[in-house]
């Protein structure tokens, strides 16, 4: 859209941008004027930006001219402060004024930087972009999607033939393969990465293993990487095994070479000038260096697993991967992975050349008018 209106920021709209993203200004409102992107108004921080939020932007909106808010939080990520991108749009403003900002959204994304914009508001009347507004508009994106009727009757159907209960007591056999009960903590981890209270998350699969104390059998947690010891397969499960803060950098690190595991891990990219937090699935398996007996229990309770994650814990997996090394784990290949090429270009075929060289002595072959007549 932005290419359609050949619109793009002043030099002091570009110069206003890098002293916002270092925190000297809490909102600024940005118009079209003479074919540009100008700043209309700016406000530096005075209180919290909850208090600033109202006085701030309402008075900045009017009833018939569109414009952009952009209007910066307190927190901060790894680019630094994270702002509300707001677009306001008025019903009574003029159509070509309406399609003019629309047109122009993604270049001032671009310019400013999408990496900074946390969350992206539209609104037609004040109420949808007020403090009030932009707190349902955070309660409606953290909840999931409503199903349709026909969604709704598929995921009772897969429920009542499976029964998968969240659980430390319950396994049992499913078509895909065999589900394992999960661990409070892991659940309880698993919740917090939705909620991106945590950005990586790392479970094992584990055994109870009885053994003998006093003349009596207890339980009690042993992980047996290469299943050296005897195993009750009744009673396996999946835990927890690590929730460290992890930037992209440090993932390859996160990944064991001598044991398999499951890998939850929140991806933030900017993706066309948009800043995205993406949840992608890794599964990683060293090859032989386990034994036959893990890889395959870790092979069949996979898709169990992600069943439960996907359908019962409503976490939106955008990608799902399988690597044998963590060195793969760079940002090119998990950019690809989750946004791959639509269109790759491929190559047409190509006649192969002879062979190189003289090809040998051309065979003259007659034809039947070239036969000679025998003499008389």
């Amino acid at each position: 859209m932005s290419h359609q209106t050949g619109i793009q920021a002043s030099g002091s709209v570009k110069d206003t941008f890098v002293g916002a993203r270092n925190g000297q200004y809490r909102l600024l409102k940005i118009v079209i004027d003479n074919e540009q992107l100008v700043v209309g108004s700016s406000r530096r921080p005075v209180g919290s930006w909850e208090k600033d939020y109202d006085s701030f932007v309402l008075p900045l909106l009017e009833d018939k001219q569109p414009c952009y808010i952009l209007y910066r939080l307190d927190s901060q990520n790894a680019q630094g402060y994270e702002w509300i991108f707001i677009a306001w749009s008025p019903d009574h403003s003029p159509v070509r004024q309406k399609m003019l900002y629309a047109a122009t959204r993604a270049t001032l994304k671009k310019e400013f930087g999408g990496g900074h914009i946390k969350d992206e508001v539209f609104g037609t009347v004040q109420d949808d972009v007020s403090l009030n507004g932009y707190k349902k508009y955070l309660i409606s994106q953290a909840s999931p999607a409503p199903l349709t009727a026909a969604e709704e009757e598929l995921r009772q159907i897969k429920i009542n033939e499976v029964q998968t209960d969240v659980g430390i007591d319950t396994k049992h056999q499913t078509l895909q393969g065999v589900a394992f009960p999960i661990a409070k903590e892991a659940i309880q981890a698993l919740e917090k990465l939705k909620n991106k209270k945590l950005n990586y998350v790392q479970l094992a699969s584990i055994k109870y293993f009885n053994y003998s104390f006093n003349s009596e059998y207890k339980i009690d947690y042993l992980y047996i990487k290469q299943c050296a010891l005897q195993i009750d397969m009744k009673n396996e499960t999946i835990i927890l095994a690590n929730t460290l803060h992890t930037e992209l950098k440090d993932l390859p690190k996160r990944i064991p070479k001598d044991a398999a595991r499951y890998h939850f891990f929140l991806y933030k990219h900017t993706h066309e000038g948009d800043y995205l937090e993406s949840i992608v699935f890794i599964y990683s398996m060293p090859g032989y260096t386990c034994s036959i007996r893990e890889r395959m229990l870790y092979s069949s309770c996979k898709s169990p697993l992600l069943e439960i994650v996907e359908t019962q814990l409503w976490m939106q997996i955008i990608r799902k991967i399988e690597i044998d090394n963590g060195d793969e784990l760079t940002a090119d290949f998990l950019y690809e992975e989750v946004h791959p090429k639509q269109h790759a270009h491929k190559q047409s075929f190509a006649k192969p050349k002879g062979p190189a060289g003289k090809r040998g002595i051309r065979r003259l072959i007659r034809g039947p008018a070239e036969t000679e007549t025998p003499s008389d």
